[in-house]
């Protein structure tokens, strides 16, 4: 592995503490790993808070804390006033020594905040639990984590934010909102989905100058997306035949939209030709929308399975409905054996009577159609989102991408992806059709369901990221993609 496939690799909790044991055991001292630990934070403190004179340290007994202590000393050494306060419970092993380091130094510690304490201090220093919390912090400790909840601006994480679960991302109870987080070793998946990225802050990795053959025994959990998209360039040739046909199947009455973003976004995303299968009524308005769209008033099977004979791929659900048009077309789409890429209510459908999917077909819930499809709750979906794409992926036989912060996507084998482009903005009417189009345009320029998820996602929050850069997150419409997602493709980059 290399420092670039390090820099994109997401591990559990459990095998980082690993890493970390396997360098103790190739002769670097425990201590010496909270030495660098320390620098590592406090240089980041610096670069973020260069004006900063007064650092308030919050320590729990373990190793975070022992980072803490040692970043402590560092501060004290460099002329900052500062003050550790302590969490109750018995200091052990390297951070019981790093503790006598930074006492040692001069630095002042306590047991308790005062409310000036908390006004005075210019960064505060989260050292409480690191990866080792799997449940809500209880006490002393969730006290000082909900005053820390009005000084978040102001706040450096070490490692993890204390309070969130670095393998689910889920924060069972209060967690720290830090706005700096530097995390060690490698990257704990938990900092990529859920809460993770509302909690993280801007976020390094510092891997502590630890061996890379250290990783090598400890499979990677999951990959970051990177910003890099490409598709291999066009011969000057070429026709649309080349490049596969989209078949959109929905649009119930009343539902034409969802069906012509989708539509269009497949266009956009370059596929050769693209068709809509909808209802009678809403033909002339779709043609007249968006000429470039060949639209078909498919009210019967035979009708829809003509179609789909056709088509390279096919986009099932965006304004479906679950009424006896929707049902229909639905179950016709799937006689077909046609890979598809199935989303809205599609996916409602598919819960409700579980069929088996072509190959290589690509299922995109967000986590209530998700929580469907499993038959749980919503609450358990977010409580491990890791676990329930790779669950998706394994029972439908599909590509699972599960869509909100940190969009995750799996591969039946137990490839994960997670993409860390984003903003709240997408969270509006016609995102999901316009993703549902992208992928289902990348798969029918012959992408992999994989590659085609994972590169269709990533362009869609990028392209997201754009538009709202030019124009703001609030009011941000799926339509407004269409001129990024051409440009993300056209040069490579999203």
């Amino acid at each position: 592995m290399d420092d670039l496939q390090l820099n994109t690799a997401l591990y559990c909790a459990e095998d980082v503490r690993a890493f970390d044991q396997a360098a103790i055991a190739a002769g670097i001292p425990g201590i010496e790993l909270m030495e660098r630990a320390a620098r590592a934070g406090f240089a980041a403190l610096r670069r973020r808070w260069p004006e900063a004179r007064r650092v308030l340290v919050l320590a729990g007994p373990g190793n975070n804390g022992g980072d803490g202590w040692l970043l402590a000393r560092e501060a004290k050494r460099f002329g900052l006033e500062v003050q550790v306060a302590e969490l109750g419970g018995q200091t052990r092993g390297d951070a019981a020594q790093a503790r006598h380091l930074a006492c040692a130094a001069g630095v002042t510690v306590s047991t308790k905040v005062d409310a000036a304490g908390w006004a005075s201090a210019q960064v505060i220093v989260d050292a409480l639990f690191g990866t080792g919390l799997r449940r809500a912090p209880q006490g002393q400790a969730a006290a000082w984590i909900a005053s820390l909840q009005g000084y978040a601006g102001k706040v450096l994480a070490l490692d993890i934010p204390s309070g969130l679960d670095a393998n689910s991302g889920a924060a069972p109870g209060l967690a720290v909102h830090a706005a700096h987080t530097v995390s060690f070793v490698a990257w704990k998946r938990g900092l990529f989905t859920g809460q993770g990225p509302e909690l993280q802050g801007v976020v390094e990795l510092h891997d502590l100058d630890i061996s890379v053959r250290h990783y090598r025994h400890a499979a990677v959990s999951a990959r970051l997306l990177t910003e890099q998209v490409s598709l291999p360039p066009r011969a000057r040739d070429a026709h649309k035949g080349h490049f596969g046909q989209v078949l959109v199947i929905g649009g119930e009455l009343g539902f034409a939209g969802a069906a012509r973003l989708c539509g269009e976004a497949a266009l956009r995303a370059g596929a050769g030709r693209v068709s809509v299968a909808t209802r009678e009524a809403h033909v002339i308005a779709l043609v007249a929308a968006r000429p470039e769209l060949m639209v078909h008033a498919a009210e019967d099977q035979e009708t829809l399975l003509r179609l789909s004979q056709r088509a390279t791929v096919l986009a099932v659900g965006p304004g479906l409905g679950q009424g006896h048009w929707g049902t229909m077309q639905w179950r016709a789409a799937l006689t077909a054996g046609v890979p598809m890429v199935l989303d809205a209510d599609g996916l409602n459908l598919l819960a409700r009577t579980p069929l088996p999917l072509p190959p290589d077909s690509v299922l995109t819930p967000h986590p209530g159609e998700a929580a469907r499809l499993l038959r749980t709750s919503i609450a358990a979906i977010q409580h491990d989102r890791f676990a329930a794409v790779q669950v998706l992926a394994e029972r439908f036989h599909a590509v699972a991408v599960l869509k909100g912060a940190g969009t995750l996507i799996a591969h039946p084998d137990g490839r994960m992806a997670v993409c860390v482009a984003g903003n709240p903005g997408m969270a509006s009417g016609g995102m999901g059709d316009v993703l549902t189009g992208l992928i289902a345009a990348l798969r029918a320029q012959n992408l992999t369901a994989w590659d085609a998820a994972c590169l269709g996602v990533n362009l869609h929050a990028r392209a997201a990221d754009a538009a709202a850069r030019q124009g703001g997150e609030r009011g941000l419409l799926g339509s407004d993609l269409f001129r990024w997602i051409r440009q993300g493709l056209g040069t490579g980059r999203g």
